[in-house]
């Protein structure tokens, strides 16, 4: 699936931002001010599959009975609202839990009881803000050895777990050994600790994920990794005026193959293949090329932040936008393992 192209779609979205009530603000474009709406009459066209159209019936009735976490960061929470939004189509979800951050949720679907939810992390494992002078600062300690407690206390009780984090790890970081003792860090140049870059810090955390889920006893979840989803930031970044202002998809010939990007993504698949063999079901959701064509899809300025006016948003996606055709992806994933079960249940 992840090999193939953007064709012209004259339905277009599945849902507006009228007949979705539950889209946040800030990834209310059409809200916000922005007028272009040929971004929404695209889809991605496999080079060797058929992708259906996402159904959010058929989505329901494999959930059934079940709970599915998004596991990651902001963009994650990103996939799970545009998910929301495709599901609310067919049934009117509950809202039952949001905390004070709003960065864990949870939503349930009475008539099928599946409860959907976003479970927050930033590295996956556990990881201290350094504070300089009592203030927040952009350093973070990670501790290899110590997995975030937030989603890996949940994980007996998830059925499928859909997880990525990447975009928190452009910053200094120092990292912990099971001793407790900084051997690493990133984005530093201190004597006596080794300088890694943000390759190998994505590695070494999302392996000690994946380990955690293989060495689960209890749980009977499938993981389903979504790899990196590209920003789009143009002549320049977040914070010196960089911006996203294209209104349609790019071609094969206008993405680079050779942008860091793509070695995010081999990571994620190299770490997943590692896990799966060693027991655990594990599946990847490859959106990395699809995503990094549409440049288009990003808020840009219009995210409605009174705090960061004139800022761009470019790693987040509008709703609608090209960030619903993750959960087309991700229905083709999930059908894949319930023929699979199928077959088992019939042998």
């Amino acid at each position: 699936m992840e090999m193939g192209h953007w064709i012209r779609d004259t339905e277009g979205s599945q849902y507006t931002n009228s007949s979705c009530s539950t889209i946040p603000s800030s990834k209310n474009c059409f809200k916000q001010g922005r007028l272009d709406t040929d971004f929404l009459n695209w889809r991605w066209k496999p080079d060797d599959c058929h992708l259906p159209r996402f159904d959010a019936k058929r989505f329901l009735e494999i959930v059934r009975n079940k709970k599915l976490a998004f596991i990651g960061d902001s963009v994650a929470r990103n996939h799970m609202e545009s998910l929301l939004c495709l599901l609310s189509q067919e049934e009117t979800p509950t809202y039952v839990y949001r905390d004070s951050e709003d960065r864990n949720r949870i939503w349930y679907f009475p008539n099928h009881n599946f409860t959907l939810t976003k479970l927050w992390t930033k590295f996956f494992v556990e990881s201290n803000q350094r504070l300089i002078n009592n203030t927040p600062s952009d350093t973070y300690d990670l501790y290899l050895h110590k997995i975030d407690t937030n989603w890996a206390t949940q994980l007996p009780s998830i059925d499928f777990a859909v997880i990525s984090a990447a975009h928190w790890y452009f910053r200094p970081l120092y990292l912990h050994d099971g001793k407790n003792n900084v051997t690493e860090c990133v984005y530093c140049n201190e004597p006596n600790i080794t300088q890694v870059d943000v390759n190998y810090a994505i590695r070494r955390t999302l392996r000690a994920a994946l380990n955690h889920v293989n060495r689960c006893e209890n749980c009977n979840v499938v993981t389903i990794l979504r790899t990196f989803s590209p920003s789009h930031f143009e002549n320049g970044s977040w914070n010196t005026g960089g911006g996203c202002n294209r209104t349609s998809p790019s071609t094969d010939d206008e993405i680079d193959m050779e942008r860091w990007e793509w070695d995010i993504r081999k990571i994620q698949v190299e770490e997943i293949e590692r896990a799966r063999n060693q027991g655990k079901m594990f599946r990847v959701l490859d959106v990395t090329r699809a995503m990094m064509m549409r440049a288009d899809g990003h808020p840009g300025l219009f995210w409605g932040n009174k705090w960061m006016k004139g800022y761009s948003d470019c790693v987040h996606w509008c709703l609608p936008g090209p960030i619903d055709i993750w959960s087309d992806f991700l229905l083709a994933v999930m059908e894949e393992k319930a023929n699979t079960k199928l077959l088992a249940e019939a042998h």
